[in-house]
């Protein structure tokens, strides 16, 4: 016969495992807003451009779209313009993320030394981050008009006037200029963090054995600064191919189409020309672009864990 004394032995272990399914709830719970984010604002319009793009129809949408296979991908690798586009495109991206990675490195190395009014010095930079954009781009914009402020400058110390965004030689490197002012203070702020988790008993023992300076930056710092540094980049990189705002505002891909960037011209596109289907496979374009440099992260990243 059996006892009370054994059906309680018996629901003892359902009651004490019970309570493991709680975390799992909760873990559900918390993820659910950035998963069902994830879904709706990346993975659906992906999904949504990669179909569109295989369609093709009457600019304005006139008359409705017909599947097309891959025409519109062919269509755009076949003109020249939209070649120059993603030359122009990568081009920038490897004159600008290394130029900001490098200084924001360099600027996160000097704040992290015992300087005096370094948290001043950290705030100063950091400013133009919380701008907005658009306040930044017209800031900018009048700073550098022929009869601005900087003109006035150099004018000052005996040099010529410069015709910066209305130049087709100019134009491109004073939006690198925007977007650098606006991200080194930015990326920073992540470096500077990884740098102040490198413990400091390498340094000590760097001093120990009278290392320079430079052979501490290159053996100690940068080694164990890698996973930081790999995010900023590829990071940065990322940002920089979508980016559009400064493009937008301050040229418009002028003049003579000198910064018209693979975003952009997605952009103009889809909304100035009124060819969604074609739009559309510009950002798939655009983003099997950014995917080879995320898939290159984890690369990096697989390859330093099993250095260990």
């Amino acid at each position: 016969m059996t006892t009370s004394l054994d059906r309680a032995k018996g629901a003892a272990p359902a009651r004490r495992r019970s309570p493991s399914r709680a975390p799992w709830l909760w873990v559900v719970v918390f993820l659910a807003p950035a998963v069902v984010s994830l879904v709706v604002l990346r993975v659906a319009p992906t999904i949504g451009a990669i179909g569109s793009s295989l369609y093709k129809a009457f600019p304005g949408g006139l008359v409705p779209a017909t599947f097309a296979g891959l025409t519109n991908y062919q269509a755009l690798f076949g003109d020249s313009d939209f070649i120059a586009t993603i030359g122009r495109t990568i081009l920038f991206n490897v004159i600008i993320n290394p130029l900001q990675v490098v200084i924001a490195l360099l600027v996160a190395v000097l704040f992290t030394q015992r300087i005096p009014l370094v948290g001043l010095w950290r705030t100063l930079l950091f400013i133009p981050v919380t701008i907005p954009i658009v306040g930044s781009c017209i800031a900018w914009s009048a700073a550098l008009q022929p009869d601005g402020p900087v003109n006035a400058l150099i004018k000052a110390i005996g040099g010529q006037p410069q015709p910066f965004f209305t130049s087709p030689s100019q134009a491109l490197a004073c939006i690198i200029l925007v977007a650098s002012w606006i991200g080194i203070g930015y990326w920073m702020l992540f470096l500077i963090a990884g740098l102040d988790s490198i413990p400091t008993e390498y340094y000590e023992a760097a001093r120990l054995d009278r290392a320079g300076w430079f052979r501490t930056f290159f053996q100690i710092t940068i080694p164990l600064l890698k996973r930081p540094l790999l995010f900023v980049l590829v990071a940065d990189t990322v940002a920089n191919f979508v980016l559009f705002v400064p493009v937008q505002l301050l040229t418009d891909g002028g003049p003579q189409g000198s910064t018209t960037l693979l975003m952009f011209n997605a952009y103009r596109t889809t909304y100035e020309y009124g060819s969604r289907n074609l739009g559309a496979a510009e950002v798939v374009i655009l983003t099997i672009i950014m995917l080879v440099f995320v898939v290159l992260q984890f690369r990096l990243l697989r390859e330093e864990r099993s250095t260990r």
